[in-house]
């Protein structure tokens, strides 16, 4: 916390404390990034707003009716998820942007709480390898046999479904390891997994 309480003395109007998850408890589609970015959600206190990795990720979330608009900027700018809910594999900004394992660990039951609150036939979005296996080490699953790619679908128990994404951050898009495209496909499969 103390790397927490250097970033508030540098900027004391930024939110700088761990960041809930945002959107319905009983939603269908869970979202798991990795950890509020600096001038993102460490900034505003809502995952995925106020910086690039937003992006695409509400503006998809928009296209397939998992939000009420295309963009988020503030905790307060009214948008609304539906039958969405986006939280972090690390609730807190972590020093040079990168999560210890310890961080993972020390913040992989809130993960665990919002994992359970997923009805069965549900879906876990995970944007990249380290969400992905912080999820399956939450569910006391053993990662060798869920191995992360991008566009994977795994079963999870009571119908769930686990889907992997590239993380939709500044450097994937604009790498383009990650397309909008490739990203729309992963959210039609949650989408045609959900209309079953």
């Amino acid at each position: 916390m103390a790397h927490l309480g250097e970033v508030r003395a540098r900027h004391p109007q930024y939110h700088a404390r761990p960041v809930p998850a945002f959107g319905p408890g009983s939603a269908r589609l869970l979202v798991v990034g990795l950890a509020p970015g600096l001038h993102g959600a460490n900034r505003t206190g809502r995952p995925f707003t106020g910086d690039h990795a937003g992006i695409l990720l509400y503006r998809t979330l928009h296209d397939y009716g998992f939000a009420d608009r295309p963009q988020s900027e503030a905790a307060d700018d009214g948008l609304r998820l539906i039958d969405c809910r986006i939280t972090n594999a690390v609730r807190c900004l972590p020093p040079a942007n990168k999560p210890l394992p310890a961080e993972v660990r020390a913040c992989n039951g809130y993960l665990l709480s919002d994992l359970l609150a997923v009805p069965d036939g549900g879906v876990v979005l995970a944007l990249g390898a380290t969400a992905h296996a912080a999820i399956l080490r939450a569910l006391g699953l053993r990662t060798a046999a869920f191995r992360f790619a991008h566009g994977a679908g795994h079963d999870l128990a009571g119908g769930r479904r686990l889907l992997d994404s590239y993380h939709c951050s500044r450097y994937n898009t604009q790498t383009r390891r990650l397309t909008p495209a490739m990203f729309a496909e992963v959210l039609a499969h949650a989408r045609e997994w959900l209309g079953r």
